[in-house]
């Protein structure tokens, strides 16, 4: 019985190195189908090695069941993408706003190539000269962030024993953030890897970030509505920085502690 079986592997071994030797005229000549197409079959040699119905869609080099041919008869294309465009103005003056650049496609992926990369990148800026060229009567820089735990160092009574104004907390939906945050690691700075886009963070308004005249913090939205688009920096790391969107102003912040902060 054991040599039986054993001559049983061997023919099976003989037979799929003579399939891969020499192609049937089932394989993948002549026919190489996009996307997933349950019809696109042949009856020949898999690339397992197992005789019977395989494929030629892209789909077959996920699930394995390629004809034996497919790479040859069907050679992946990765996607073939332009350079960059110049970067555009930004799209709002004397605010915070963003820029864009873009990319076309060149080459489209066939035959399981890599996928296109993004076609869009945006970006915060501010521009400090109006559309007549001249300088804005009034800008503000970006809101500078550091992590709740600062805050609680601050005074809380001004030299008199009086209590400081309480401040408030301003809420926001974050947009878009640099990737210099989440590869931040040192100690005091690790907070800024909780920063993520989408989420939304509370910002504490208080002394001595409040500035006295005008009972506010330095890129808190105050005269901005919800679509405004505006720039923060984390102190500590000036490339971790980013847009985002004011939510609503509140007495008090209610954030979980990651994602609560103070302007400086």
């Amino acid at each position: 019985m054991r040599g039986l079986w054993a001559a049983r592997v061997c023919l099976v071994l003989l037979a799929a190195e003579l399939g891969a030797r020499h192609p049937a005229a089932g394989g993948c000549l002549g026919h190489c189908c996009p996307g997933t197409d349950h019809a696109c079959t042949a009856t020949d040699w898999r690339m397992d090695r197992v005789y019977g119905t395989c494929y030629c869609d892209e789909t077959c080099t996920r699930t394995r069941d390629c004809c034996f041919d497919y790479p040859t008869m069907c050679p992946a294309q990765s996607c073939v993408v332009s350079q960059w465009s110049y970067w555009s103005g930004c799209v709002q003056q004397c605010r915070p706003a963003i820029r864009v650049r873009r990319r076309h496609v060149d080459q489209e992926a066939r035959n399981g190539g890599h996928a296109c990369p993004p076609l869009e990148e945006r970006a915060g800026c501010m521009d400090f000269l109006g559309h007549q060229g001249a300088h804005c009567a009034q800008t503000q820089g970006p809101a500078l962030i550091t992590s709740a735990e600062y805050g609680r160092g601050r005074p809380k009574r001004d030299l008199y024993g009086d209590p400081l104004d309480p401040g408030f907390c301003v809420e926001f939906r974050m947009e878009w953030l640099s990737s210099q945050c989440a590869v931040e690691s040192r100690p005091h700075a690790r907070w800024m890897q909780y920063l993520r886009e989408g989420y939304t963070v509370c910002v504490t308004c208080e002394p001595p970030a409040m500035r006295n005249h005008s009972l506010g913090c330095q890129g808190d939205g105050a005269a901005s509505d919800r679509d405004t688009l505006l720039q923060w920096q984390a102190v500590g790391n000036a490339r971790c920085r980013g847009t985002w969107r004011k939510v609503e102003r509140r007495e008090r912040c209610a954030c979980p502690q990651v994602h609560s902060f103070v302007f400086t």
